[in-house]
């Protein structure tokens, strides 16, 4: 099969590799779609996440590594011992490790297991024609859910575990920092969460210009003082969710809340940040944060086939994996005007 595999920093490779036998409890997945998620960039450009040196755990591999974690495809094998699922069925896949035995997966908390990893960066991902992986991460999705869409289900399960782990009601005001596609889903869970006023904030305008068609109201904070902005439109912000991951939003996250107020912090935050804790002290405000998500892609499935998330607006191109390298992984560092990068696998 055609593999996109990631060999060291700046060196991705597509090239013809063995597909992994099936094994009791996995099943194999003809790859339909898959997404170019910021964790594959970080891998790509710097080296970062990638399973190398000893194998993991629980996948029981290493790097040299397929790619790719946000996927959807077909059912075409099962392994021995799986239940529940069938081939043909088209699935979409939460690529979770988790071992089910610690005391994080035992309450339920899988995302916290001791011995976490991801399909695509602790083992072999979704840019191949076909990828096995264990039968618990297989979700199946209706006719109405396409490909593309569940190519998207990964990324916005990320955006709604963050909205549904935060202390937004109905009716609040919310601010997105960032809004790459992490946080342009934010704003449409936000939405659908019942918020009343959303505000998002980047510095590039090709970005805040898809957020303002989802909804929000763009604040470019290279140009304006952001923070003043904000509370002049808006009279208070309940919850302010930090998609950005560095000091200057940190620093107007915790600034822009209210009393009372909440920040939740999605980046995957590269370097140590300080935060203001008068601000939160003063104001009996809260800082929380969340990793990945857990118990919630039957509901973003279910969502997306209602209508209720039309994750497609952030889709801004298609690309072949062929094309992956040029018109993927390097274009997006270059391009702010792109959000969400999709590569069809196989014709």
């Amino acid at each position: 099969m055609k593999a996109a595999v990631w060999y060291g920093e700046k060196d991705v490779r597509v090239e013809e590799r063995e597909v992994r036998s099936v094994q009791a409890g996995q099943v194999k997945i003809k790859v339909e779609y898959a997404g170019i998620c910021g964790s594959d960039l970080h891998a790509y450009h710097h080296g970062v996440g990638i399973q190398e040196g000893q194998e993991h755990p629980l996948s029981h591999q290493k790097a040299p590594l397929t790619l790719g974690h946000e996927f959807a495809g077909t059912i075409v094998e099962l392994g021995e011992n799986v239940s529940g699922i069938n081939v043909g069925q088209r699935v979409v896949v939460e690529p979770l490790y988790h071992c089910g035995v610690c005391e994080y997966c035992l309450h339920g908390q899988y995302n916290q297991c001791v011995d976490f990893g991801f399909v695509g960066l602790n083992s072999d991902g979704g840019f191949a024609d076909y990828v096995v992986v264990e039968a618990y991460m297989a979700h199946q999705i209706p006719d109405e859910v396409s490909f593309e869409e569940g190519a998207l289900v990964e990324p916005t399960a990320v955006a709604m575990h963050a909205v549904r782990h935060s202390s937004l009601k109905v009716g609040q005001k919310v601010v997105v920092y960032g809004a790459g596609p992490i946080g342009l889903l934010t704003v449409l869970c936000a939405k659908a969460a019942g918020a009343s006023q959303i505000f998002a904030v980047d510095v590039f305008d090709e970005r805040l210009d898809l957020a303002a068609k989802l909804g929000a109201i763009p604040v470019n904070s290279a140009k304006v003082n952001a923070t003043e902005v904000i509370s002049q439109q808006s009279g208070g912000i309940d919850i302010a969710f930090e998609a950005a991951g560095v000091q200057p939003t940190m620093d107007s996250a915790v600034s822009i809340v209210k009393k009372g107020g909440q920040v939740v912090v999605i980046a995957a935050i590269s370097k140590p940040l300080q935060v203001d804790f008068f601000q939160l002290l003063v104001k009996e405000a809260t800082i929380t944060a969340t990793l990945a998500y857990r118990h919630i892609f039957p509901e973003i499935i279910s969502l997306i086939a209602a209508g209720a998330l039309d994750v497609k607006q952030v889709i801004t191109r298609k690309i072949k994996l062929d094309d992956i390298v040029e018109q993927g992984l390097e274009l997006l560092l270059s391009d702010k005007s792109h959000a969400k990068i999709l590569v069809k696998i196989g014709d």
